[in-house]
């Protein structure tokens, strides 16, 4: 804590506040001398920690500090002062009357001596002695106050133990001289000795409070009888003095002591004087410190003190020690909640002794070491309980702040002593757990135990399932060649052991089969399995109640591995597959007890590999010659080891199965083929009789790669070989030709193979060859229906092509056709966007069968709907057919209705207003006919979309005039009565237009006869 003591002079207006008893800061009492401290080096604090060492040996009377260490030597008395101690005050008194009266007797002889017997001289001679004499015991009774101190300082210095001073002493002393304890002299001599016993009783800066200070120093204000503003003053100078000390070091160290120095004073200061300390002790006003500086000193050394007084406190938990503790706290004026956190820190640090030393109980491998720790375990549980059961006593209000279960979890270290806490859980389980059985008195310490280690509920289980795991292996082994092997019910036997564990079946279950797959790989160490192994896998199959599918599952993967490492060595091996390869597979596969199904299962996924990595070899080839030979071993290395290998592990079908599998094999291949026998492609990879004949018994289809590779990608390397079949290999030639070197149609038969290695069916074989002929036949075809047109000559051309193909009819016409729409859509699409396409064209396309939807794109057929609807809109003519324009127009071009109807919304009501001032555009042009088409096409736009109100113009007149032409146009009744709504026009306003009209003088024509004769 920062203490600013440089600070130590009040501002004027806080010292004229401050009551008149206060002393002044500026004025220290001259009388004060404290006993000089020893420097504060690092050595003086060695020397310092060495004295307290042999003073905690030493007895607690002899530990008392002298009256000399602390009040300083005895003092001596000079002049007149022996005297003074020498008479009590009534000698005193007497002598000085005496001394008085013979004064006056000696003055008044003198007197009549010297004057001649005269009286008046002899009383004036008397008089001046006996003054001067009084003079004298005035001055004799003014050292007595200061002869008092003396002695007071010389009695309180000379006493063996200042603490057992008593008030009546000092009393006695100050009645001794005969003066009052409250004489300056005699005061200040009390306030230099308290001043000095409590700078003596506060230890350094580097040492803690002991705790006694404040009582003794109560005990001590209380024997010189100092009242409480006497004794405030002298801790202010004891602040001074220590604000002077750290003014005089220049050593940081030194400078941090004197600090806790300060921050001890205010402590103990504050606790001497009590709530009385706010006015009498003004720390803030004189020496600059804050309220949160003064909490934190009272703070600080209230947790120093209680600390200490914490240490009485072990795992017996006295109740009377808990009371003392919550006492001491309440005197040290700590706070409930840090009192708390202290003692759960306490506390916290004796757990953690006892867990330190079961873990070096534990890590010693000492004899009973598992014994001795889970006993500091079994101490922490009890002591734990403790905790809880005080919690809940009657008076726990009595005792100390804390109490209560602990629990370790969420300390700063937790996560690095984690491990270390999970050894002494698993330990102490693995003892309580030891006989097999599990119940709620067993569980109940566990759970407390986890709870104080702070560990999780999931970490706990799994400890537990870890030891339980533990204790019914070694049950059941115990009992495996014994009970097990005679109970009629080996499965009963098991869950009744699992009942009394609390323990998982299914984990017990994958435990057997732990079990077993270690026996299994003990047995088959030696590469092969005896009938005795055998035997005994099945007791350990029977009595441990392993399904056979685990067996199967485990016989697979362990034993699979070494048939796996034999077939490896067999298909990988130099030599090629001789008779010692055949013979060491043969025994693998029936001396390792596997099933037909598990051999080829693990055969299969070692050839896979192989073809794999063939398969990436073809993928990486830099051309389509690298990768055609690439694929030429995969298919050589399935015809020569492979199928041989796989034949000898099968061994041979026997002629009349042989028989029956190919003759149902060619049905099936008549029956799919039988459409696309054509295909040139496809016929090639047929072989003839005799070697079918040759290839039945050497090549194998089982192994394949259809579930390894996407059918994509199988597809596309068998294309890949197709296409090197067709062209053969080539040799590049000068300016970027290349030429065809060899070529042999047997390729095509290797091309069989590759399909049944990538595990094509057939109909995607045929799709591949199907795709490939369409390929080739649309690249010719293209270049000869470059223009679009199908001529009879063009026709002959691709009949020829198709048939050199062996492309069937149909696929042939579907390709042309196509090829021409796309050139034809071409085609319709610029004329769409030249407007050369109308709804008369449309439903011709339409007649000649022709998918209207693929050769016109939506967007398109969309915009020639709404070219025609306008069309419609600027006709003239008036007319709006609904069901031609919504209904069939949309569905010859493919539109929904709905859209359609949007189309013409959105077109007639923008072009609704637009008819109106394009009609009286005209009409102010004196174009009459326009004027009445234009006014017909606001009719057709008013059909499509009704309009609620009429329309609105600036100019009714205008408006007359237009109603006025169509009038004169003989409309449709109909036609002219809508009119007449839209432009607003009046009954009154049309039936005068029409009596005008009837006699031939209508106001528009007249005016425009009259134009026509101007000029």
């Amino acid at each position: 804590m920062e203490l600013p003591l440089a600070s130590a002079k009040p501002s004027p207006r806080a010292a004229g506040a401050c009551p008149p008893f206060l002393f002044s800061p500026l004025k220290p009492s001259p009388l004060l001398r404290f006993p000089p401290r020893r420097p504060t080096t690092a050595a003086a604090a060695r020397f310092r920690l060495r004295l307290r060492l042999r003073a905690a040996a030493a007895s607690s009377d002899a530990a008392a500090p002298h009256g000399e260490e602390v009040f300083g030597a005895r003092k001596e008395l000079a002049g007149v002062q022996p005297l003074v101690e020498a008479l009590p005050p009534a000698a005193r008194t007497a002598a000085e009357l005496a001394v008085a009266a013979a004064a006056v007797a000696a003055g008044y002889g003198i007197g009549l001596r010297a004057g001649g017997g005269s009286r008046a001289v002899a009383v004036a001679g008397a008089a001046v002695l006996g003054a001067a004499s009084l003079a004298g015991a005035a001055a004799l009774n003014s050292v007595v106050p200061e002869v008092a101190a003396v002695g007071l300082h010389n009695y309180v210095a000379g006493h063996d133990d200042p603490t057992n001073l008593e008030s009546g002493e000092v009393e006695a002393i100050a009645k001794k001289y005969g003066v009052s304890t409250q004489d300056a002299a005699f005061k200040a001599e009390l306030c230099e000795l308290y001043a000095r016993y409590v700078y003596s009783v506060l230890p350094p800066g580097d040492e803690d409070l002991k705790g006694s200070e404040v009582d003794a120093i109560i005990k001590f204000k209380r024997a010189l009888g100092l009242d409480d503003v006497d004794a405030a003053n002298m801790h202010m100078e004891i602040g001074r003095r220590i604000y002077r000390e750290r003014l005089e070091t220049s050593d940081r160290d030194a400078d941090m002591e004197q600090r806790r120095a300060f921050q001890k004073l205010i402590y103990v200061s504050n606790l001497v004087f009590g709530d009385q300390s706010a006015f009498l002790l003004p720390w803030k006003r004189l020496f600059g410190v804050t309220e949160s500086q003064i909490d934190i000193a009272m703070r600080e050394n209230a947790k120093s003190l209680y600390a200490s007084q914490l240490k009485s406190i072990g795992r017996g938990l006295d109740i009377g020690t808990l009371i003392d503790v919550r006492r001491a706290q309440l005197a040290y004026k700590l706070s409930d909640e840090m009192a708390a956190e202290m003692f759960r820190e306490h506390v916290k640090k004796l757990l953690e002794e006892n867990i330190s030393s079961a873990l070096d109980i534990l890590k010693s491998r000492i004899p009973d070491s598992l014994t001795q720790a889970v006993e500091e375990v079994k101490s922490i549980i009890r002591f734990n309980s403790l905790l809880t059961i005080l919690s809940k006593h009657p008076e726990a209000d009595r005792f100390a702040r804390g109490l209560g279960p602990i629990s370790l979890g969420g300390e700063h270290d937790h996560d690095r002593r984690a491990d270390d806490l999970k050894i002494l859980y698993k330990a102490y389980a693995t003892e309580v757990l030891s006989d097999g059985i599990v119940d709620d008195e067993k569980l109940a310490p566990l759970n407390e135990l986890r709870n104080i280690f702070g560990l999780g509920k999931r970490e706990a289980e799994g400890i537990l399932s870890d030891v339980k795991a533990h204790i019914y292996r070694r049950t059941l082994a115990k009992a495996f060649n014994t009970e097990l092997a005679s109970v009629p019910s080996k499965a009963a036997f098991l869950q009744i052991l699992c009942e009394k564990l609390q323990f998982d079946p299914e984990l017990a279950s994958k435990m057997h089969e732990e079990i077993y797959r270690q026996k299994l790989q003990q047995f088959v160490a030696d590469g092969e399995l005896s009938k005795e192994e055998v035997e005994a896998l099945m007791a350990f199959q029977v009595r441990l109640c392993i399904p056979q599918e685990t067996v199967d599952a485990a016989h697979t993967e362990i034993c699979g591995q070494l048939f796996e490492k034999v077939v490896k060595e067999a298909i990988a091996s130099v030599d090629g597959y001789n008779a010692d390869r055949r013979e060491s597979v043969k025994k693998a596969a029936q001396s390792l007890n596997l099933k037909m199904e598990a051999v080829i299962a693990i055969f299969s996924k070692a050839v896979r590999k192989l073809f794999l990595s063939y398969i990436q070899s073809a993928k990486e080839a830099g051309n389509p010659i690298e990768t055609a030979k690439e694929l030429k071993k995969l298919i050589s290395f399935n015809t020569v080891v492979v199928s041989e290998l796989l034949a000898d592990i099968k061994g041979e079908l026997s002629p009349t199965v042989e028989t029956e599998a190919s003759s149902a094999a060619s049905e099936s291949e008549d029956d799919d083929e039988h459409e696309w026998e054509s295909l040139q492609t496809l016929r090639k990879t047929r072989p003839d009789k005799e070697l079918k004949e040759k290839l039945r018994k050497s090549i194998q289809k089982e192994i394949t790669l259809k579930d390894d590779i996407p059918l994509r990608d199988r597809t596309e390397l068998y294309e890949k070989y197709l296409k090197f079949c067709i062209t053969g290999e080539t040799t590049n030639v000068s300016f970027g030709t290349a030429i065809s070197t060899k070529k042999d149609d047997a390729e095509f038969l290797m091309l069989k193979q590759l399909g049944d290695i990538l595990g094509l069916t057939r109909k995607e074989v045929q799709d591949v060859h199907i795709k490939f002929t369409e390929k080739a036949f649309v690249q010719q075809a293209e270049v000869i229906l470059a223009d679009g047109q199908l001529t009879e000559a063009k026709a002959e051309q691709l009949a020829k092509i198709q048939k050199q193909f062996g492309l069937p009819t149909e696929n042939a016409q579907k390709i042309i056709k196509g090829i021409t729409t796309t050139k034809l859509s071409s085609a319709i699409e610029i004329s769409v966007a030249r407007g050369q396409i109308g709804i008369r064209e449309v439903r011709d396309l339409r007649k000649a069968n022709f998918q209207l939807d693929s050769l016109i794109a939506e967007p398109l057929r969309e915009n020639i709907y709404r070219k025609i609807v306008e069309e419609i809109f600027s006709s003239g003519t008036g007319d709006f057919d609904e069901e031609e324009v919504y209904t069939k127009i949309p569905a010859d071009l493919i539109i929904s209705a709905e859209k359609a109807k949007s189309i013409v919304q959105d077109i007639a009501k923008v072009r609704l207003e637009n008819s109106l001032v394009q009609a009286i555009a005209l009409l102010r042009q004196k174009k009459r006919d326009d004027v009445f088409s234009t006014l017909n096409d606001l009719l057709a736009c008013d059909a499509a979309v009704p309009a609620s109100k009429p329309l609105s113009w600036p100019t009714p007149g205008e408006l007359d005039d237009l109603y006025a032409i169509y009038l004169k146009g003989i409309p449709k009744p109909e036609k002219l009565s809508r009119l007449q709504y839209l432009l607003g026009i009046s009954n009154e306003t049309a039936n005068r237009i029409r009596d005008v009209a009837s006699e031939g003088t209508l106001p528009i024509a007249s005016a425009e006869e009259r134009e026509e004769l101007a000029f």
